[in-house]
């Protein structure tokens, strides 16, 4: 019985906590949306057919029923991979899988519907995607799979915006930050938001142009748009990097890392060598890792299909020293006299 009583106090308490963690929403801006029209072999469309979007990841889903016109959306969509089912009394249930939803993307997956028997069902699996036509704005998708194969100095991701057409490498501002430029636009016109939020250095006070960088390895995709915005984009004339974070999934997942950079691995440069000056030693140690998966308190809760997490962590070391040439003083310069 006291056990009991024990497990409940520790399930109140984490609702508790949980409770209190809560903070108001902003407006989710690296989501996307799912919406198609249901419709029968020979066009007509079908309303009122029960349209289910779940989360393969996750197991999480949501249903929603088609209008007069036969139309569905699911709006404010994370992405991942989804799995679309249509049912509807005297046809044959659809069901679309391995559907891969992006950043800001607008996927659109029409049913047509077959007659038959409920428990017949006709599976589509994930075709190739098609030309965007739900909106005119301009932009690349870049996925964690480029994110971790291609070469960061640094390890700083916002640099792969410059695969984006249209944008490329600009010279250092004022305040020494060399970052990319879009359209011709100057650095500081570029808009940076993660997860939804601006994450913008308004006051221009950081020696980066962002508050927050997360380590490649917790990003799950950012996209960089260039021109022809959605409405919800207005801070910004250059280029806006939406970039979203990964998440927790009903199985755990994770890595660790370590980058090393070492002077031992290094050649001199010329003017150490020509200069006959030794080379300065160096030490650069980037390490983390990140882990995520279903809540699981063992004899207290179980978060599949529920409840979920994701950490991440970065560290990073430097070691430098600084190489310069100076002059010694001759008599006369300490004495205070010149040489004519």
């Amino acid at each position: 019985m006291n056990s009991r009583k024990e497990r409940l106090l520790s399930v109140a308490a984490c609702l508790l906590l949980m409770l209190l963690m809560v903070s108001p929403l902003q407006a989710q801006i690296d989501t996307g949306r799912i919406l198609g029209t249901v419709k029968d072999q020979s066009g007509a469309v079908i309303p009122g057919a029960k349209v289910t979007l779940t989360n393969e990841g996750t197991g999480l889903s949501l249903t929603v029923t088609t209008g007069p016109s036969g139309y569905y959306v699911f709006p404010g969509i994370r992405i991942g991979s989804y799995r679309i089912e249509v049912e509807v009394p005297g046809f044959q249930k659809f069901v679309h899988s391995g559907m891969t939803l992006h950043v800001q993307e607008d996927a659109v997956v029409d049913a047509t519907l077959v007659p038959g028997a409920v428990t017949q069902t006709i599976e589509v699996k994930a075709a190739a995607p098609v030309l965007q036509t739900q909106n005119a704005s301009l932009g690349q998708t870049v996925g964690s799979q480029v994110i971790d194969n291609l070469p960061l100095n640094g390890r700083n991701w916002t640099q792969l915006a410059e695969l984006g057409s249209g944008v490329t490498y600009s010279q250092p501002d004022s305040s020494g930050r060399p970052y990319f430029a879009a359209n011709g636009h100057p650095l500081e016109q570029n808009d940076y938001r993660l997860n939804g939020i601006n994450n913008n250095d308004e006051a221009w006070t950081l020696p980066e142009p962002y508050v927050a960088l997360p380590p490649p390895d917790a990003i799950a995709e950012f996209k960089v748009e260039t021109s022809n915005y959605s409405a919800e984009f207005g801070h910004s004339a250059g280029a806006v990097i939406n970039a979203t974070t990964k998440s927790g999934t009903n199985k755990f997942h994770g890595n660790v890392f370590e980058y090393v950079r070492n002077d031992k691995f290094d050649a001199a440069q010329f003017f150490e060598n020509s200069s006959g000056i030794p080379k300065g030693a160096f030490r650069q140690n980037q390490f983390g890792g990140t882990f995520g998966g279903p809540v699981y308190i063992p004899h207290v809760y179980n978060g599949k299909d529920k409840t979920f997490f994701f950490v991440d962590y970065q560290g990073t070391r430097i070691r430098q020293a600084t190489t310069s040439i100076d002059t010694v003083p001759t008599a006369s310069m300490r004495e205070g006299y010149t040489n004519l």
